[in-house]
């Protein structure tokens, strides 16, 4: 068997192991060096004398992960091959051709983004991908397939596609370009006085792009604003700092920042001249809204400079920071914790204190501080941001989640364009009554197989009845309700219409006007968005609830930040 160390490979550890103690105080130096002593001599020992060959690069980034899995989610060993999508991450921008692909019944198929080269080169969505530069990928995984299409600008690339009612394919030439995904996909007035800004990322230059469409919508007579951060997961902070600077005074605190090392207590300020400090402002949260997206948010609630309306944040209230390693790779970890201006900190798990089954739980409830906004408003600590009005969950009925899942939405949307050279402009369009009937008709010999959760409850009952030893005389009645709850089933689909019609909508829609027709679309049925509007078209209930005092529930913290 090979041995994996030799002389040169001893040299680079002891040379990396050199400059790693430089860094330990000297009190950390013993356990430190026992451990790393510990674990060279068994990664030795593993590649050297076990069983099977080993893959040393493979062996060693598991440990890497299990380790880091250890500390928190966020804290990343990132290899040479994850440093573009990494990149992505942070800058919204790669190399490729503008379009998503995913696995829809065995077949990898195309849905381009408007305006980049697969888009202009013909490619549609709902487009078969059979091979690319001649290499066969029927049979494979999107996953397998999107490396092939990504490379270096202005690089070539042939794809053969199989167009949606053909059966032939058809070889396409292309050019790789930038990608660069908008953080801004969509903004827009949606009445006479309200405008709405869509905020998907917190990349490089998005503060720029809200700047701008906050802009473009004051020269349209915006008087209000609703800036729409759910399922936003966040990214740079200095990006939060200046989205937020848009609408407070320069000079004011926006976060600050606490570590381990000293060089990571920092203050953020304001640093340049606001565009609007008086609009009345509605940010839209919910559980995905995390890091950034919740300084954001967060900050904006403690000046008291908008009201938030949606659901509790995700809660992360840490800050990440990436540093290079050896051989071209990096680590993202964490360095601190980031405080918005009442003083609170949002992060709901601790990851410190683990149960005795290693699971990381909330901030139990006694640990949970009251802070105070700039007007005396009450809010608390350790558990994402709360909205200032809740709004109702939007669940999904089974059927609906079916017919998603199982692409019939989307591959009927698909046969719809086939058939429709045009539709009505994105906003205006809606399905006929005759059109859902006929996307009905459409499913008659299609498998969409659910359980709704009443059978589900009925499938625990009569195992837990059996196990017990009840279910023989309770049998009768059982397949009684069982068949009730089945002949109610069939109605699924008209009890549901007005929600899977909303789906098919918008999934139409997108095949005409691309990404931006489908947001639009789905702005024009928000529910969310909705109640902002009311809010806001309501100047008092706004000043009503900026000005509201609370009485605590729980103790304060005395640190002050504003």
């Amino acid at each position: 068997m090979k041995k994996f160390f030799n002389k040169k490979t001893y040299i680079v550890l002891a040379a990396a192991i050199g400059i790693f103690f430089s860094s330990f105080a000297p009190t950390d130096l013993f356990e430190v060096s026992k451990n790393l002593d510990i674990f060279i001599s068994l990664y030795r020992v593993l590649n050297e004398s076990y069983v099977d060959e080993t893959k040393p690069g493979q062996l060693m980034k598991t440990a890497i992960d299990a380790m880091l899995e250890s500390l928190d989610p966020y804290t990343n060993y990132i290899t040479e091959n994850d440093i573009e999508d990494f990149m992505y991450m942070t800058t919204g921008e790669y190399g490729g051709v503008g379009a998503a692909v995913t696995d829809i019944d065995g077949k990898i198929i195309v849905d381009p983004y408007e305006g980049f080269s697969a888009q202009r080169a013909g490619i549609k969505a709902g487009d078969e991908i059979i091979e690319v530069n001649g290499q066969v990928v029927k049979g494979k995984k999107s996953d397998d397939v999107k490396p092939l299409l990504k490379g270096q600008a202005g690089s070539p690339l042939k794809i053969k596609v199989i167009h949606p009612g053909q059966t032939v394919g058809v070889e396409i030439s292309l050019m790789r370009e930038e990608i660069k995904i908008s953080a801004v996909p969509y903004s827009a007035m949606v009445n006479n006085q309200t405008g709405y800004i869509k905020l998907t990322s917190f990349t490089e230059n998005c503060s720029v792009l809200v700047k701008d469409a906050l802009l473009k919508l004051k020269e349209k007579n915006c008087k209000s604003l609703v800036l729409d951060l759910r399922g936003n997961p966040g990214g740079l902070l200095l990006e939060a700092v200046n989205i937020v600077n848009l609408f407070v005074k320069k000079g004011k605190e926006v976060v600050y920042t606490e570590g381990k090392v000293s060089d990571w207590d920092k203050t953020y300020v304001a640093v340049n001249n606001p565009i609007d400090t008086l609009m009345p402002i509605v940010v839209l949260i919910d559980e995905n809204s995390a890091s950034a997206a919740e300084i954001v948010a967060g900050s904006l609630q403690d000046f008291d400079r908008a009201v938030l309306i949606g659901s509790r944040s995700y809660g992360k209230g840490l800050v990440q920071q990436t540093k290079p390693l050896l051989y071209n790779t990096q680590i993202k970890l964490t360095v601190a914790k980031y405080y918005i201006p009442s003083g609170r900190c949002v992060q709901a798990l601790d990851y410190t204190h683990r149960n005795e089954e290693g699971r990381v739980e909330k901030v139990p409830d006694s640990l949970i501080t009251a802070f105070k906004t700039r007007g005396g408003r009450i809010v608390y600590d350790g558990a994402g941001v709360l909205p200032d009005f809740k709004t109702e969950e939007q669940k999904l009925s089974n059927v609906t989640i079916a017919l998603l899942t199982k692409n019939l939405i989307f591959n009927y949307s698909t046969e719809y364009a086939l058939k429709h050279d045009k539709i009505a402009t994105a906003k205006d369009f809606q399905l006929s009554e005759k059109e859902f009937d006929e996307f009905i008709t459409y499913l008659k010999d299609k498998d969409y197989t659910y359980k709704t959760e009443t059978e589900l409850t009925f499938d625990e009952l009569k195992k837990n009845a059996e196990d017990e030893k009840y279910f023989t005389n309770m049998k009768s009645e059982y397949e009684t309700l069982v068949a009730k709850v089945k002949s109610e089933k069939k109605d699924d689909l008209i009890k549901y219409r007005s929600e899977i019609k909303q789906f098919l909508e918008e999934e139409i829609v997108s095949r005409y006007y691309y990404q931006v027709g489908r947001l639009e679309q789905i702005v024009k049925g928000d529910s969310d968005i909705k109640t902002a509007v009311e809010v806001l078209s309501n100047d008092a209930k706004v000043k009503n609830v900026l000005t509201t005092i609370e009485k605590p529930t729980k103790p304060f913290n005395p640190r002050k930040r504003f």
